[in-house]
């Protein structure tokens, strides 16, 4: 099966449309930002361009040498400045240079010679905003130095249309630029965004239809951005989802297992508790010695089976918890795992006889017969050759309360725990470690401590393994009392007396 289309959604929904609208409309705002100032200051070069012409015009003037000039002359050089009047201050005289037969009302003043940019921005809204019809005099900088300044009068119409051609100029490169600007973010965002998540999209969708086939985990790219990030952690992601959910069909299918061969298992014990019990019956010192213990391990096992049967798993009742003696217990444990230990293997005892623990019984029985039964096998499987001639494998436990915590230490001096095993050392066939192991001991054992509220661990040892039971006791009531009932508000109620 193939991966699935990812569906592509409507024109002006994906996200390309949308920085593409975003991108036009910031770059729109930002050349009107811009606008004001690019305005203000074509209008002063304009003004200044006329004071410069009319500054030549004067220089004709002069040129005539004080002879009048024609009508004709005069008006040309008006027209040819654009403007109706030139003047100029030299001193404390003031000289009209040229002028039309009449001379306009004059709307506004400006000076070109001392503004703000602030104030050319405002003149040129209001250049814009005014309309056609006003005459203006603006003053600009004198042509020579002991002149004071150069005066204009003109009609503001060819102003304006200028101003309005520019700025019709101006919104036409913006759009241009930011249409252009636009088309390149967004083919720029499809090939290192949009491109990349469809392909994550698709690969999730992918997956998603069958999480446990390890085929379908996205192979990461070399990219080292976000998008290589996300890359790297959908797969850490879908490797530990896809492992899991392996493990968990793994476990399914071996509770499946399990319940059915408890089922006949179950049938076969009880049979070998029946022929255990007609073994109890014979006056034999080494059969009365072995038959309790033999029965015992039937009791267990049967129970075992039963509670797969029940519940379908090996679902741990609550400890029933009392006080008794560890060593007794343990002693138990031992005479148990000795059959299976070889004549190369020693289990040392050196619990206090003293020490009493607060627990459930099977429970311990079950969490020492595990440790003790992983510890002589890892001895055994180390190999006489690997261990020195003169030296035995040996399993020694110790004990020892502090308060109302007891701790019971079991170590070995056999290889000890390899590192790949430490990382789910207490976890159900994830952390066996020898060889042929399921990790299931451990895994059993943890959670039985688990329920005392206590804690299994593994302490790092030079040589061999050493683990750690710690078992607190229950918590006890300092005032086992009942406390009355009535509420605090009727405690001041006046006794009857005697």
């Amino acid at each position: 099966m193939g991966q699935r289309e990812v569906p592509s959604p409507r024109l002006m929904q994906g996200l390309s449309a949308k920085l593409l609208v975003l991108t036009v409309l910031f770059v729109m705002v930002g050349e009107v930002l811009i606008f004001l100032p690019s305005i203000a200051n074509f209008r002063v070069t304009w003004l200044e361009d006329r004071i410069k012409a009319a500054q030549i015009a004067a220089l004709v003037v002069k040129a005539a040498a004080g002879q009048p000039l024609s009508e004709q002359l005069r008006r040309a050089l008006l027209d040819r400045v654009g403007v109706d009047a030139i003047a100029f201050k030299s001193g404390e005289s003031r000289h009209l240079v040229l002028a039309g037969n009449e001379f306009p009302t004059i709307d506004r003043h400006y000076d070109l010679r001392n503004f703000t940019w602030t104030e050319a921005m405002v003149d040129a809204l209001e250049t814009i905003l005014a309309g056609d019809g006003r005459t203006i005099r603006v003053l600009g900088h004198a042509a020579s130095p002991r002149g004071q300044f150069t005066e204009i009068v003109l009609d503001e119409a060819p102003l304006r249309r200028a101003m309005l051609d520019f700025s019709l100029n101006i919104a036409k490169l913006s759009i241009l630029l930011s249409l252009i600007v636009a088309a390149l973010i967004y083919y720029t965002l499809h090939v290192i965004f949009v491109r990349p998540m469809r392909r994550l999209i698709r690969n999730m969708l992918y997956f998603s239809e069958d999480p446990e086939d390890k085929s379908r985990i996205i192979a990461p790219s070399d990219r080292n951005d976000e998008i290589g990030v996300a890359e790297r952690e959908l797969n850490h992601m879908q490797t530990e989802l896809s492992s899991t959910l392996h493990q968990k069909t793994r476990l399914a299918g071996l509770g499946l297992a399990v319940s059915k061969v408890s089922h006949d298992l179950r049938n076969m014990l009880s049979s070998a508790q029946l022929i255990s019990d007609r073994l109890s019956q014979i006056n034999d010192p080494t059969v009365q010695r072995f038959a309790p213990k033999l029965i015992a391990s039937l009791d267990r096992a049967i129970s075992l089976c039963m509670q797969t049967l029940k519940y379908g798993k090996a679902q741990e009742a609550p400890p029933a918890r009392e006080l008794f003696q560890l060593r007794d217990l343990l002693e138990e444990v031992i005479d148990t795992v000795l059959p299976e230990a070889s004549s190369r293997v020693v289990l040392y005892n050196d619990v206090p006889p003293e020490l009493n623990v607060d627990a459930d019984r099977e429970h311990l029985f079950r969490v020492f017969m595990n440790m003790l039964r992983n510890a002589v096998q890892a001895l055994d499987e180390a190999g006489a050759a690997k261990l020195p001639a003169i030296e035995d494998g040996f399993v020694r436990i110790r004990a020892w309360r502090e308060g109302a915590v007891v701790t019971i230490q079991v170590v070995d001096n056999g290889p000890g725990i390899p590192d790949k095993a430490r990382e789910h050392l207490f976890e159900a066939f994830r952390g066996a470690g020898r060889s042929g192991g399921t990790g299931l001991g451990l895994a059993i054992s943890a959670e039985l401590v688990r329920a005392h509220g206590g804690e299994l661990r593994l302490v790092d040892s030079e040589i061999g393994a050493d683990f750690r039971v710690i078992i607190p006791d229950r918590v006890m009531s300092l005032r086992p009392g009942r406390r009355g009932e009535r509420h605090k508000s009727t405690s001041n109620i006046t006794r009857l007396p005697h």
